[in-house]
């Protein structure tokens, strides 16, 4: 088992600071959870950085609670509510996402807005290398994982109720104008000579064409659940990010693990890729054009421009876990190992984009 598959896999006692009154919970979801009955034992994941996520265990089923961290909060962040809307219309569309059960906005009960949703049984793969799967079963699932997000970018946003989860057009000019204030903004986690050259590079090199799909945000291995004994998605996970946006950005942050730095973010890095069994960066992006009908050759050049944007913002957000950290409402015990990230993140989607210029 891979190192980060020891972090974060499972779940444990709840975390000091992520408490919350159980007895209030268990009275909510007697009131609002069909079929639910205690008495309830509450544990927290080990994964999850930036909204706290735990393990409800009754005798006849389990469930999952996403809640906002307690404390003080950027305005922008930790959107539960949208996170609920989403996987409510993608469960409704049949989309791989676990069933939701019920949203409370009202802080009073346990201290901040949360949601409860089913818990799906199956694998999470922490560890962009699937170091714990047979070599032939690893190209089946990175197939498995681009059908899924290339399922996700052909809905279409009105017909399942989120024609307006988001603004349609401009969308780098939006994402790059949002996590570049959240950037500035967040003085607790300082300044960073990299992403300073960024703020000012990427508003000036934006991808010509503008697309409009519902996009994840945070579309990675560790946040799907594979079968236990097949390489099948059965749901995507962590959708705190998602909204209407450019289809291939969201692809290429997908890709981006292809070029990830050695930082604790799980990549492919220096694996022999053709060893493991795993695509090449070519192969995966030639499978995606193949499923949403697009020309790679109008794909490839603007690809360097993509995962520069992306690695951008996962250093944002790697950002603003470092300001959480300052102020102690990190979410989770791995917190400053992320924050950590932040300048090699940074500096990759730097080189990157100088080479793109």
């Amino acid at each position: 088992m891979s190192k980060r598959q020891r972090q974060f896999s499972g779940s444990g006692p709840v975390r000091q600071g992520a408490a919350f009154n159980e007895a209030a919970l268990a009275d909510w979801l007697q009131a609002q959870v069909p079929g639910f009955s205690g008495p309830l034992q509450v544990e927290q994941f080990r994964g999850g950085q930036s909204n706290p996520t735990y393990r409800l265990v009754t005798p006849r089923q389990s469930y999952v609670l996403r809640r906002k961290p307690p404390g003080a909060l950027l305005p922008s962040a930790h959107a539960i509510e949208r996170e609920y809307r989403v996987i409510s219309a993608l469960h409704g569309a049949g989309f791989p996402v676990p069933q939701p059960f019920g949203l409370e906005a009202d802080p009073k009960v346990i201290g901040t807005a949360f949601y409860v949703m089913q818990l799906v049984e199956g694998r999470i793969f922490w560890d962009a290398t699937f170091p714990d799967v047979q070599k032939h079963e690893r190209a089946a699932c990175f197939d498995a994982m681009n059908a899924t997000i290339a399922r996700l970018h052909s809905l279409n946003p009105s017909a399942i109720g989120l024609g307006d989860y988001g603004h349609p057009g401009n969308y780098f000019t939006r994402q790059i104008g949002r996590w570049s204030k959240q950037y500035l903004e967040d003085e607790a986690a300082g300044r960073i000579a990299a992403m300073d050259r960024l703020v000012e590079w990427l508003p000036q090199h934006l991808a010509p064409s503008d697309e409009t799909a519902i996009v994840h945000g945070d579309f990675r291995c560790d946040n799907m659940i594979f079968a236990a004994d097949e390489p099948r998605v059965l749901a995507v996970l962590d959708w705190e990010l998602s909204t209407l946006g450019h289809p291939l950005a969201d692809f290429a942050y997908h890709l981006m693990m292809y070029r990830m730095p050695e930082v604790g973010v799980t990549g492919l890095g220096n694996a022999d890729l053709a060893a493991l069994g795993i695509p090449s960066e070519h192969g995966y992006v030639e499978a995606y054009c193949q499923r949403t009908g697009r020309n790679l050759e109008t794909v490839l050049p603007h690809l360097d421009f993509l995962i520069a944007f992306n690695m951008f913002r996962l250093a944002a957000i790697m950002h603003g876990i470092r300001g959480r950290v300052v102020r102690g409402t990190a979410a989770s015990d791995h917190a400053k190992a992320m924050a950590a990230t932040v300048e090699p993140l940074a500096d990759r989607a730097w080189q990157i984009a100088t080479r793109a210029s």
